[in-house]
C-alpha cells in the first residue's frame, strides 16, 4: 500500500486562498471591467445632460423631465429611468464587491508586506483607487441627497432641478468637494480603462501606449466635462 501523505499547517500559518468559482481573481477582475465599462457608459451620458445647464433653465429643466418620459406612452412613466437607475445601482454595487474581494485575495496571498514597494512600477492613480473609490462612494450618495432628492439642498425637494444646481454650486464647500470628487474620478477612470482592457484581452504590448492614451483621453473629458458646470456656477457664469 502506498504511503498516505499528511499535510499538516503550522500555527500561525494561513491557509491558501479559496479558488471556486466565485473567487477566482479572473472572474471577479471580469466582473470589475464590465461593470466599470457600465459606469462609464452612464457617465457620459450624464455628463452631456449637465452640460445643458449652459443653454439655460428652460433647457435643463425640460432635459430632466424628458429623462422621465423615455419610453411612454408604451412604458408606463419612469420605466426606462427606473431600469437604468438598477441597471447602475447593480454595476456599482458588483463593482464595489469585485475591488474589496479582490483586494482581501491580495492580502491573504501576501501576508507578509513586501519590505521594499516597486514603486517604479506603480502609477499614483494605481496607489489612490481604493481610497479614491471610498470617497467616490461618498460622493455618490451626497450627489444623490443634494440634486436628485433635494434632501440636503438650499432649494428643497420642491424646487426645479435647475434651481437645484445653482444653489448647490453656489456653496463654496459643496464645490469644492465635488471638485475634489471629479479629479479623483478621472484618475480613477485613466486607471479603471487600462485595467478593464487588460482584463478582457484587448491590450498588448503594441497597443499598450495606443490603449494607455485612450484611458488618458476619456479621462480627461470626463473630468473636464463634469468641472465645467459646478466651476462656471461658482464663478457666476452660470445663475
Amino acid at each position: 500500500m502506498s504511503p498516505v501523505a499528511t499535510v499538516t499547517t503550522q500555527p500561525g500559518q494561513r491557509k491558501a486562498p479559496k479558488t471556486g468559482r466565485f473567487n477566482n481573481s479572473v472572474v471577479k477582475k471580469t466582473v470589475m471591467a464590465v461593470s466599470g465599462i457600465i459606469m462609464i457608459l452612464y457617465l457620459i451620458a450624464h455628463m452631456i445632460g449637465n452640460l445643458k445647464a449652459f443653454q439655460g433653465a428652460e433647457k435643463f429643466n425640460s432635459y430632466s423631465g424628458w429623462i422621465r418620459t423615455i419610453g411612454e406612452p408604451a412604458l408606463p412613466a419612469q420605466t426606462t429611468l427606473w431600469i437604468i437607475r438598477l441597471v447602475l445601482l447593480a454595476a456599482v454595487v458588483l463593482h464595489f464587491w469585485a475591488a474589496i474581494s479582490l483586494w482581501r485575495q491580495a492580502r491573504r496571498a501576501r501576508p507578509v508586506p513586501y519590505a521594499t514597494k516597486k514603486r517604479v512600477q506603480q502609477s499614483f492613480a494605481s496607489r489612490t483607487v481604493r481610497w479614491g473609490g471610498l470617497i467616490l462612494a461618498l460622493f455618490i450618495i451626497w450627489h444623490i441627497l443634494d440634486l436628485t432628492l433635494g434632501a440636503v439642498n438650499p432649494e428643497g425637494h420642491d424646487s426645479t432641478p435647475y434651481e437645484r444646481l445653482v444653489a448647490s454650486f453656489s456653496n463654496i464647500p459643496v464645490t469644492a468637494f465635488y471638485v475634489v470628487s471629479m479629479l479623483l474620478l478621472g484618475l480613477h477612470l485613466r486607471h479603471g480603462i487600462f485595467a478593464a482592457t487588460q482584463t478582457l484581452g484587448q491590450t498588448n504590448k503594441k497597443r499598450e501606449r495606443a490603449v494607455n492614451g485612450l484611458a488618458y483621453v476619456i479621462a480627461t473629458v470626463l473630468t473636464v466635462g463634469f468641472l465645467l458646470v459646478p466651476l462656471s456656477v461658482a464663478f457666476g457664469l452660470i445663475d
